[in-house]
């Protein structure tokens, strides 16, 4: 809340050449028993305005508690430091982060295959399981506090929201890498909702990618070759000469990363030389907050707006 309060007296005293502090310490008791007296009477007066304030303070304890621990968590386990880094992280060896990559995994076992496919020089592995957080419909304290973030946090190195330091990030190459499905399109979106909120200059940086795994992998005798979707599956058949009734065609489509092994997780989608990455760049900033807080708010009406206008567009759906 703010307040303007005028007040007149003798001889007043300010603190500093600026003068913009008070110094009279006998007016602050004055006008603290005015204030309190008047403010309860209004708020017991108005309780749907009181229940408001309150609230609103709160929110802002919370979120002040939060900062406080998010920042005494980091500075006492600094992410530098290998002791500090997450259980689950498999890192790499190299230490000059415009040479390292973090690929962000969905699920131990395709995080196990990607551990034992990954170059261990350069690349590091980070699974994760179970759904993230949306950080869109969720108070600040529960961002700081979320076990499903924190690894990210201190894999990344440099801090969160007000506090991130893109100077200080471990990998020039932040890469979400998850199921070629709906599944893994809802995580990927759920983690760039939070790197755009909570760590928007990974992204300004061009620090943020999205790997893409194939969905297909197609084999007749000793040839086979992968496909990413099913546009991409007719393409490669078409240009091989060859057809889908021919029985001697094997097509398997992958369910989930791991269901791929090491090498071919390392041959499709993690090797330097042959996979496909997407950066994620902000072509539009105000576009995009629009859409993320369409898409990932608390509001229904826009997201079904959304769906309604481009249901005609989805494909691959699993049912």
């Amino acid at each position: 809340m703010t307040a303007i309060i005028s007040v007149k007296l003798k001889e007043p005293q300010f603190e500093g050449q600026t003068k913009q502090k008070l110094g009279n310490s006998e007016i602050r008791g004055f006008v603290e028993s005015i204030v309190n007296e008047k403010l309860a009477a209004y708020l017991e007066e108005n309780p749907q305005v009181a229940k408001i304030i309150f609230d609103k303070c709160l929110t802002a304890q919370r979120a002040r508690e939060a900062a406080k621990r998010a920042r005494e968590l980091t500075r006492r386990k600094n992410a530098l430091e290998s002791f500090s880094l997450p259980g689950k992280l498999a890192d790499c060896t190299e230490k000059d982060p415009t040479l390292c990559e973090l690929f962000i995994v969905e699920g131990d076992s395709a995080g196990g295959s990607a551990k034992q496919g990954r170059d261990r020089k350069f690349q590091a592995i980070l699974p994760l399981w179970g759904k993230m957080l949306n950080v869109e419909k969720s108070r600040i304290d529960k961002v700081y506090n979320n076990d499903k973030l924190l690894p990210v946090i201190f894999s990344i190195g440099a801090n969160v929201g007000p506090d991130f330091d893109v100077e200080k990030v471990r990998y020039h190459k932040v890469i979400i890498m998850a199921d070629a499905d709906v599944d893994g399109s809802h995580i990927r979106m759920l983690l760039l909702t939070f790197f755009y909120r909570y760590m928007k200059p990974l992204i300004e940086k061009g620090y943020l990618y999205i790997a893409q795994p194939p969905l297909y992998k197609v084999m007749k005798g000793k040839e086979e070759f992968y496909a990413f979707d099913d546009k991409d599956l007719e393409k490669r058949i078409v240009e091989k000469g060859w057809s889908r009734e021919d029985k001697n065609i094997i097509i398997q489509r992958f369910k989930g990363l791991g269901e791929m092994d090491h090498d071919e997780l390392w041959e499709t989608t993690m090797n330097p030389a042959t996979r496909t990455l997407l950066q994620v760049d902000l072509m539009n900033a105000a576009t995009a907050n629009e859409i993320f807080s369409d898409l990932m708010g608390e509001k229904v009406e826009p997201r079904r707006e959304f769906i309604y206008e481009n249901a005609k567009y989805a494909t691959n759906l699993d049912f």
